[in-house]
């Protein structure tokens, strides 16, 4: 698997992102389904059959949870039951990920608007995907981001982390403050630095790598 041996800083991760749009004319929105595609190929794996199986997409306001409305769907095509939480008003939604929010209803998936950050029980769902910050995030969380993560921890399901664990650091590999607890990152392109570091496998668990169909350089 591409990048699976390679680990990138925040700062590389970046640039490789912008290479791909500006230079090469990937748009981003095809860059966010290969990431969204890749990811629900990695969770049908660790559900062992997506059909049947009810999953909780707690998505956040940018890229990441624009990730998690693309797994929503490709999971709702694979015959799972998908319910997307947006800790966010919908209409703060803004690029790729507005574009496929707004896929959503199509493919008859469920939207439930959290954005004050209180999320209904999650311990019914047999899975609970956390697309709430990527790694842009630095800093202990605060307000309803921490209050949200504190909640899919507690839910007492299994996790997987879209590309990083909401509230640890991409570079660091510490979590300040709180950060999701994932029993599985499907991380994109490469893995991140702050993997490597020690107590950062507490947060991650297992760590696959997806392509999103960009060269490493």
């Amino acid at each position: 698997m591409p990048g699976a041996d390679r680990s990138l800083s925040r700062r590389q991760v970046r640039e490789a992102d912008r290479r791909a749009i500006d230079e090469w004319g990937v748009p981003g929105v095809v860059l966010m389904e290969n990431a969204g595609r890749g990811a629900a190929d990695v969770i049908e794996e660790f559900l062992g059959a997506a059909a049947g199986q009810s999953v909780a997409i707690v998505a956040g306001r940018g890229n990441n949870g624009g990730d998690g409305f693309v797994i929503a769907r490709h999971l709702a095509i694979r015959g799972a039951r998908p319910e997307v939480f947006l800790v966010a008003d919908p209409e703060s939604l803004s690029g790729d990920a507005a574009v496929n929010y707004a896929i959503l209803p199509h493919v008859h998936v469920p939207v439930r608007v959290v954005a004050e950050g209180k999320l209904p029980p999650l311990a019914g769902f047999d899975l609970i995907i956390d697309a709430v910050g990527g790694t842009g995030i630095t800093g202990a969380l605060r307000g309803k981001l921490a209050t949200v993560v504190e909640q899919i921890n507690a839910a007492g399901r299994p996790v997987v982390a879209v590309d990083i664990p909401t509230g640890l650091d991409c570079d660091t590999g510490e979590a300040p403050g709180a950060a999701v607890k994932a029993d599985l990152t499907v991380t994109f392109h490469a893995r991140k630095i702050g993997f490597d570091e020690p107590g950062a496998a507490e947060y991650t668990g297992r760590v696959v790598v997806a392509d999103i169909g960009i060269p490493l350089s």
